[in-house]
C-alpha cells in the first residue's frame, strides 16, 4: 500500500511541480502577468511548489525501503522522473495547446519508461 501512496503523492506533486515551474508562461501568454517583475513571479513559483513539496518528502519518506517502502532511492528517482515527464506532457498537450508532441518526445518518453524497467531488473 505504501507503493500505491507514494506513487499517488508523486503524480500530485509533479502536477503542483509543472504549475510552479511553468505557470507563469501560461499567465505570460495569457497576459496576466506581462508586468510582473521577475521576483514576484519567482515568490508565485514557490508558493505553489510548497504544496509540490508537502506531497513529494512525504512520498519519498514513506516509499523508501529504510521506512517500510517499497522502493530503494534509485527507484524512487527513476519512477519520479518518468512521472514527471508524464504530468509535464499530458498538461503541455492540454494547457499549453501549440506545443506539438514529436516523435522524438515519444522516443524520449520510451527511453524513460526503458529506464524503469532497468532500474527494477535484479
Amino acid at each position: 500500500m505504501n507503493g500505491f501512496w507514494t506513487i499517488l503523492m508523486l503524480i500530485f506533486s509533479n502536477v503542483f511541480m509543472t504549475f510552479a515551474w511553468y505557470g507563469h508562461l501560461k499567465l505570460q501568454e495569457m497576459k496576466i502577468s506581462t508586468g510582473w517583475p521577475l521576483i514576484l513571479i519567482i515568490l508565485f513559483s514557490w508558493g505553489i511548489a510548497f504544496f509540490e513539496y508537502c506531497l513529494t518528502v512525504p512520498a519519498n519518506r514513506i516509499g523508501f525501503q529504510g521506512n517500510g517502502g517499497p522502493f530503494n532511492l534509485m527507484q524512487l528517482k527513476v519512477i519520479q522522473e518518468v512521472i514527471s515527464l508524464t504530468v509535464f506532457t499530458i498538461i503541455v498537450t492540454f494547457i499549453f495547446r501549440g506545443q506539438p508532441i514529436q516523435w522524438n518526445h515519444l522516443a524520449a518518453f520510451l527511453c524513460m519508461v526503458m529506464a524503469v524497467f532497468f532500474v527494477f531488473w535484479e
